[in-house]
């Protein structure tokens, strides 16, 4: 299967908390930083997610949002730090490829923001996702028929 979805980060679940209608989901990226998605309990037992499964987080570009420093008293869990490696704007919209421990992410704001952080190739950031935007993805099952 090919996505559209650039952000496609490989981790290891570490813990699985079901709720009524949601659970969330701790994960250990490859590069060792630690990720919470929160998906539907349905989605959860679903995809048989336990400590131990192999899953790929997977994140749009406009769902990823930049600080350039940890942010304190802010209700999103995921805050990745990283190196701005690449940036292309357009009339409106850049698209900012960034490296993270383990991997890399896209992350689509708008040329003002761009202006307003100041950033270049070799920026410092901290990539910004809400646990509600990050999907998860299991490999297939190819031991069986």
């Amino acid at each position: 299967m090919t996505l559209s979805i650039r952000n496609q980060l490989p981790g290891t679940v570490t813990a699985v908390r079901p709720g009524e209608a949601m659970a969330t989901i701790r994960l250990r990226l490859d590069g060792g930083q630690d990720l919470t998605a929160a998906i539907t309990r349905e989605a959860a037992e679903d995809l048989a997610l336990t400590p131990g499964t192999p899953v790929r987080a997977l994140v749009k570009s406009t769902e990823v949002s930049l600080a350039t420093s940890r942010i304190g008293g802010l209700s999103i869990r995921n805050q990745l730090p990283g190196t701005v490696t690449a940036l292309t704007t357009g009339a409106a919209m850049a698209c900012v490829g960034i490296t993270v421990d383990g991997g890399g992410l896209t992350a689509a704001i708008t040329n003002e923001a761009v202006a307003d952080l100041g950033l270049t190739a070799g920026s410092s950031v901290v990539a910004l996702i809400k646990s509600t935007e990050v999907s998860l993805a299991t490999a297939p099952d190819t031991t069986t028929p």
